[in-house]
């Protein structure tokens, strides 16, 4: 069995680019950074920065495009793909992306949506819930409530 799975959790670098394809499926692209700080053996702090590009489809792309924006927080749940073609100068280029699956948004209700449109969030995402970050009744976890 073989295992292809990208999980991060990061802040948007610019806003998100919403295209259609010809036969009218939505898709956006953006990308997500990623900190990793360490202390060297000296003891000083050093921080490095990734930068992964994301691919979403469909209705998530809408959402996206939607309610996402420069700086917004995110978890993004995908698979990574490699892209290949060959540029105008005839050199083969390569670009990894995660073609995400699952998002959620980290930024409290008000940063991501205005007041007005809090129940089109809701909407866009069916029965789910989205908690803000002041809600308290979500930040404890309970043993039982874990599924594995």
């Amino acid at each position: 069995m073989d295992l292809n799975k990208a999980m991060v959790i990061g802040r948007l670098t610019r806003d998100p680019e919403v295209r259609t394809t010809p036969s009218g499926v939505s898709v956006a692209s953006f990308s997500v950074a990623t900190n990793y700080s360490w202390n060297d053996q000296n003891n000083q702090k050093q921080e490095k920065v990734e930068y992964h590009n994301i691919v979403v489809w469909r209705k998530l792309a809408e959402i996206v495009g939607q309610y996402l924006k420069k700086g917004s927080r995110v978890y993004i749940e995908g698979r990574l793909q490699t892209r290949d073609w060959e540029g105008q100068d005839g050199v083969k280029r390569y670009r990894t992306e995660i073609i995400a699956d699952n998002m959620i948004m980290l930024d409290s209700k008000g940063s991501f949506a205005p007041a007005s449109e809090t129940a089109s969030a809701t909407a866009a995402f069916g029965d789910t819930q989205i908690p803000s970050a002041g809600d308290k009744s979500e930040e404890e976890i309970k043993v039982e409530n874990i599924p594995f």
